[in-house]
């Protein structure tokens, strides 16, 4: 509210009265100290209106509506819900291959350079062709950008929250099963599994991006001086976020844009070429939900034309990241080496890899560990980064239990066509590019003499890209699957002496370079206390008794540290911190009499 105060006296003290579209646009211009393009100014649209009626009085104080946890729906056969995905899926199908443009300054751009994105259990489809930016198109949304800044920023923060609030509900409205239908088709992902994220979590990060934004800017000074008055505002960067999403959560691809962007921000996204369909259609949303035009500029391209272009450039004040490890450490170096071109150090946020593991204890629950071990390992074909890749468990309970019943649950499960069959529980792997470096993790293994493959090994390309779920047992806790992330169905198991838990457990977090996820397994409280205590730092999200997958926004924090990324916990006000540039204001309401203080005087 004070920063609403702040900006309306700014805008007011300029006394504007113009009445033309080009003479408003010229005003902004000013007010932003930069000099527009036409196409910039044309396209901006605070400058359709006159900026004296976007002066907004504070008239009451904000409170949101009541924010919750978006509920999961189950897809049983014959519910409505399940009738209407099915629906969805048979629609958007008969628009592929979908062509999808960059669109900039609320403008669609073909520039003819067309790549496809195709199908990863069914490699003869293409779902869509999508237009790559070239570096002239880069640098226009990177200027729209800036045109579109001064006056997002000013906008009320009850009417920032309002279209992200609209947002989530055109998510589980209008949107939800297009997108989930998108994200299947696309993305490879089963109905649960787009029910989770491209459903709920999705909607989750609007709603409690907006509830967490309202606490930070409640956090004010407690204290003030006699006749004085301390406040701060949180305004956004001084320049424009560069948003880089993956393809394996459509929820994270709505939040890389998303979180800056609540916070008065603008956002130059480059969305991932594996995702592009569902991607698209989340930006839709954005701006049917009431984005304005060139606040979150949807930028497809190469890695060179939108990525490093942008980090190239003067006004360059973020990068929101979620990605490998090894492309996120290349694009830390490479804003270093910029920083005498900034205007101020850049805020870098990035979320990466992850080597997660399954910490057993003897007094654990075989047949949780066996389910919660599963799931965690094969949903989604191990292609998320908190995905389960190592399970360290006893001899005495591994040889009488777990094996077999893993062996069992792996022989019944079913791959294939998730679309068209809701039984399978898995599909193929993204991109022929992931098959083959999946492929190479397995061929190796079975080469190794200290590995025994205990179930799976088979790599099918036939039609899709096809990796069954594959299991290996290692007598050598630093083998190549140990220690390296595979990012596929694959699960490295090292079988450790009964009593040697807390041993294993420091193994466990010195073998690994990241510090994503990490599930713990006992009913020994005391096994479970040694176990938090000893991965103090090997993760970022720790679970007692439950899959090291499936964190919630509103319920679990998700981060980690090491090199699984900087820790700031999306869907957190952690996060969207990192998008504020806090201002103190001090307020003086007393004349001083004297510059002399009473330190300075003798009796």
């Amino acid at each position: 509210m004070l920063s609403r105060i702040v900006h309306s006296r700014t805008v007011a003290q300029s006394r504007i009265t113009c009445t033309s579209k080009h003479a408003r646009s010229a005003v902004f211009q000013s007010l932003s100290g930069r000099t527009l393009s036409n196409s910039a100014r044309l396209n901006h649209d605070a400058a359709n209106f006159n900026p004296a009626n976007l002066v907004t009085p504070q008239l009451g104080s904000l409170k949101l509506p009541k924010i919750e946890c978006e509920p999961f729906k189950h897809y049983a056969p014959g519910s409505e819900e399940k009738n209407k995905l099915k629906a969805a899926i048979d629609e958007l199908r008969v628009e592929f291959p979908k062509e999808i443009p960059c669109v900039i300054n609320g403008q669609e751009v073909k520039s003819g350079n067309v790549v496809e994105q195709i199908c990863p259990f069914d490699k003869n489809v293409v779902v869509a062709r999508y237009h790559e930016a070239t570096t002239r198109d880069v640098d226009n949304a990177i200027e729209g950008a800036m045109a579109a800044r001064h006056a997002w920023e000013s906008l009320p923060v009850a009417d920032r929250c309002a279209i992200f609030l609209k947002a989530a509900d055109l998510v589980t409205g209008k949107y939800g099963y297009r997108i989930m239908a998108a994200t299947m088709l696309g993305q490879g992902k089963t109905a649960w599994q787009a029910e989770i994220e491209a459903w709920a979590e999705l909607a989750d990060f609007f709603r409690f991006n907006a509830y967490y934004m309202k606490q930070i800017y409640e956090d004010q000074p407690p204290c003030h001086s006699q006749y004085v008055w301390n406040r701060v505002e949180y305004r956004g960067l001084e320049g424009f976020v560069l948003g880089v999403s993956p393809f394996n959560f459509t929820a994270i691809a709505g939040n890389i844009p998303g979180a800056p962007a609540i916070m008065g921000n603008v956002v130059v996204w480059k969305p991932a070429p594996a995702a592009m369909l569902s991607n698209y259609l989340v930006y839709q949303l954005m701006m049917e939900a009431g984005v304005p035009k060139g606040v979150i500029q949807f930028v497809p391209g190469s890695p060179e034309n939108v990525v490093q272009r942008s980090l190239k450039h003067t006004d360059f004040a973020g990068l929101h990241f979620t990605g490998s490890s090894e492309v996120f450490k290349t694009l830390w170096k490479d804003i270093s080496s910029n920083l005498e071109t900034y205007k101020s150090f850049p805020r870098i946020v990035g979320e990466t890899g992850g080597k997660n593991a399954h910490l057993v204890h003897t007094s654990a629950d075989p047949d949780n560990v066996i389910n919660q071990t599963v799931r965690a390992a094969f949903e989604y074909q191990g292609q998320k980064c908190s995905a389960c890749s190592r399970l360290y468990i006893p001899e005495s309970m591994w040889n009488s239990q777990v094996k077999d019943g893993i062996v069992k649950h792996l022989s019944e499960m079913r791959l294939g066509d998730p679309t068209t069959d809701f039984t399978n529980f898995m599909s193929g792997v993204i991109t022929k590019q992931a098959f083959e470096k999946i492929r190479g993790f397995i061929e190796r293994a079975k080469q190794d003499k200290d590995v025994t493959v205990v179930a799976g090994g088979v790599c099918d390309d036939s039609k899709g890209w096809f990796v069954h779920p594959t299991v290996l047992e290692t007598r050598n806790p630093h083998s190549e699957t140990m220690e390296n992330e595979i990012f596929g169905p694959v699960l490295t198991v090292y079988v450790y002496p009964d009593n040697q838990f807390e041993q294993t457990v420091e193994l466990a977090s010195r073998t690994s370079k990241y510090g994503l996820t990490c599930g713990v397994f006992a009913k020994d409280r005391y096994a479970i206390n040694a176990a938090l205590n000893l991965m103090r730092h090997g993760a970022g999200n720790m679970y007692v008794n439950d899959k090291c997958t499936g964190a919630v926004v509103g319920q679990q924090p998700f981060g980690g540290a090491r090199l699984s990324g900087t820790n700031d916990k999306a869907g957190y006000h952690l996060n969207l911190m990192r998008w504020t540039s806090a201002r103190t204001i001090k307020e003086n309401f007393v004349p001083i009499s004297d510059y002399r203080y009473p330190s300075n005087q003798e009796a």
